[in-house]
This record gives C-alpha cells, sequence and structure tokens, in this order.
C-alpha cells in the first residue's frame, strides 16, 4: 500500500450564499486547490465529493466546473461526517493504486433550504418525537454536570475560545470576540445550551488534492502525509445510554492510535466535532486527552487554547468557523494541513523549537438516528 499526501488545499469563507450555486460555491476551493498542488489536471484521476443536500451527481457538477471531466466522480453522504468519508475513500484509492491523484471537495448550500430542521427519516422514533440535535447534546450536558465537576460558566468559556480564535480565521463564519457574560446571557435553546454555544448553520466549501507519496508533483515540500484514516458507525444499542460518553468516538479512537502506533501525548493539534460546547468537553474525553469526567480541568487551565498544551479547534471549529454540514470535515483537513505547514498567521500554534505543530487530528462524527449514538465517526491523523 502506498503513502498518501495532502499537496494542495482550498477554501472559501463560510457564511450566508443562497444566490449562487452549490457548483459555483465549490468551484473556487477546489481551483484553489490544484493551483496550490501544481497539478495538471489530466493527472487527476478521481473527484469525490462529501455533500448532506446538494442533490445528484454533485460530484459531476463540480468537475464540470472546474475542468475534472471524464474521470471517476463519487459522491457521499454520511451526515456531517460526509466529506470525511470521501476523504477516507480517496486515500484508499490511491493507497491501492487506483488513481495516482484525487481531489476531495465538501460542500453544503444550508440556506436555500429554508431553515427548520433536516428530515431524519420517518423510522427515526426519537426525531418524530420531537427530539432535535440542541436537545440531545443538552441532555448531555445537563447528566454531565449531575454527574461531575461542571458549571454553565465551563461550558460557556468554551464558546469564548472559540470565538477568540475563529476571530483571528479570514474563512470563519463568525469573525468577532464574545464576552463569558454575553454567552451565558444570550437566548436558551435548551437548558444549559445558550444560542452562542451552538453551531451556526450555513454554505461553505473546502477542497484538497491528494497524491500518492512518491509520485513527484510541485508542491512536494509542503506536502503533509496521512498518517491514519479511520471511519466507523455507531453499535445499536438497546435501553438506557450513558449520555457522557460518546461510544463511536471513544472505539474510533482507539483503533485509529493503534493502527498508526501514535497516542494522544503525540498529538500537537485537534479539529474537533464542536457542534455545541459540550460536545467539545466530551471529546476531550473521549478522544483520550483528559480521563472520563475530568474534561473541564482542561478548559479551565487553557490547555486547549491557541497557546495550550493541546489547542482544539484553533480554526473556531464548528462553534465559529461554521458548520456547513458536508464541507466541515474537509474544512478541518485544510486547517491542520496548513498549521503543519506553519501557515495559519495570527493563530498558528507555535510547538516548540522544532517549528510548529508536527501531528494533527481531525475528528468529525455524522448524524444521530435512533438506537445509535452517532450514525458514523471518522477520525483521520495528519503529520509532516
Amino acid at each position: 500500500m502506498r503513502n498518501v499526501s495532502v499537496v494542495g488545499t482550498g477554501m472559501i469563507r463560510f457564511g450566508r450564499f443562497p444566490e449562487v450555486t452549490l457548483s459555483q460555491l465549490a468551484a473556487p476551493a477546489v481551483v484553489e486547490a490544484l493551483d496550490e498542488a501544481g497539478i495538471d489536471r489530466r493527472r487527476i484521476g478521481a473527484i469525490y465529493c462529501g455533500t448532506v443536500s446538494g442533490g445528484p451527481l454533485a460530484a459531476q457538477r463540480i468537475g464540470r466546473e472546474t475542468g475534472l471531466t471524464g474521470i471517476e466522480a463519487a459522491n457521499f453522504e454520511n451526515a456531517c461526517s460526509s466529506s470525511a468519508s470521501a476523504f477516507r475513500q480517496a486515500c484508499l484509492a490511491i493507497a491501492a493504486g487506483a488513481v495516482d491523484c484525487a481531489v476531495v471537495v465538501g460542500a453544503e448550500q444550508l440556506t436555500r433550504l429554508g431553515g427548520g430542521p433536516l428530515d431524519l427519516g420517518d423510522e427515526d422514533v426519537e426525531a418524530a418525537n420531537g427530539l432535535t440535535m440542541p436537545a440531545l447534546y443538552a441532555m448531555r450536558a445537563q447528566r454531565y454536570m449531575h454527574e461531575y465537576d461542571l458549571s454553565p460558566r465551563d461550558l460557556a468559556q468554551i464558546a469564548v475560545k472559540a470565538r477568540a480564535n475563529g476571530a483571528l480565521n479570514p474563512y470563519a463564519q463568525i469573525r468577532s470576540t464574545i464576552s463569558l457574560d454575553e454567552v451565558l446571557g444570550s437566548r436558551q435553546v435548551a437548558s444549559p445550551l445558550t444560542l452562542h454555544q451552538c453551531c451556526p448553520l450555513g454554505d461553505g466549501a473546502a477542497a484538497v488534492v491528494l497524491a500518492a507519496s512518491d509520485l513527484p508533483v510541485a508542491n512536494r515540500q509542503g506536502a503533509v502525509t496521512i498518517l491514519a484514516s479511520h471511519l466507523t458507525s455507531g453499535r445499536y444499542m438497546q435501553g438506557g445510554r450513558d449520555m457522557t460518553t460518546p461510544e463511536v468516538t471513544v472505539r474510533c479512537a482507539s483503533e485509529t492510535y493503534e493502527s498508526c502506533g501514535i497516542g494522544p501525548s503525540d498529538i500537537d493539534v485537534v479539529e474537533c466535532h464542536d457542534a455545541f460546547t459540550i460536545a467539545e468537553l466530551l471529546y476531550y474525553e473521549a478522544l483520550g486527552f483528559a480521563a472520563h469526567g475530568d474534561g473541564a480541568r482542561l478548559i479551565r487551565d487553557g490547555q486547549t487554547s491557541i497557546d495550550g498544551r493541546i489547542p482544539f479547534n484553533p480554526s473556531g471549529g464548528l462553534l465559529c468557523r461554521g458548520h456547513p454540514l458536508g464541507a466541515s470535515g474537509i474544512a478541518q483537513i485544510v486547517e491542520l494541513t496548513r498549521q503543519l505547514q506553519g501557515r495559519c498567521g495570527a493563530r498558528q500554534i507555535a510547538r516548540d523549537s522544532r517549528g510548529g505543530p508536527r501531528i494533527g487530528l481531525a475528528h468529525i462524527t455524522g448524524g444521530g438516528t435512533y438506537g445509535f449514538d452517532h450514525g458514523a465517526c471518522a477520525i483521520h491523523i495528519l503529520g509532516r
């Protein structure tokens, strides 16, 4: 199996763009990634697209806009893990020798849907009876506060951190700082979660060019290698669930670390699925960076800030960069690649005398459906 590298990245600022089509939204990100890679389009063997609401043949429509036609094209819907799933399949295709180079794009245009909850299907009993994502995460927060040392101010501090990071990110949907009191005083969505503790939805696109690591390309010096790629689904569970332990992430992380011989102590930077403040805290623990029940200590001590021991979501994360579902997974890969390359400007992580972070972890989950913790979980580890 061949090693695989990210050789080009592209992204647009996330926001609200109802006036353009999905392919028009994605094209600038794809073109930027191709230009950065310095690869002739004729060498691209596949284009993979992750999107939830983008409609049929999204990869083909984006390929038409960017000159990537007459090649393998495939589309992936896996809820919020859609483009991360597409990324994994591209890694596998290149590693197996099916293609030498591939473009992976995540794109979503939620502002055209008119708002309201996404349809989860008639068979989802919990959703049919009114359980929404904010309510689900609020239940997790309430249970965690009941069992462990966590206060509403601790949760709000995660939002303050996200805003501080996002204010430094030109691609973020929200680029303004916020105070602890402003977070706590914003409109309550589902107790204890207030408005500023919930991710904004919108539109966005991000893209990467992947190539076999032994392939001569113009951007070889800046290439970042995929050290691990893992995707799994939640296990069906009848009866009560431990609301404080995201089982699928715990399992996915363990399997990912085992596959590459890398552990939490080796990771320099993390982009995780922080759709709500409580989610980031739960993932401190599920990904192995804190003991169960001890996650609040990391945010209190500043350990997950840009200048902390283990920075989480330097991009601003889903809470601030925004969460256009299918685009989020590749947006994480773009951020980590650029962090490892030392290209993130004011939000750049400076680890030590080696010149910056060397290993980054991207984590994203996909959807929640009746009987499952999450429908999907994808973890990728990148290194230079």
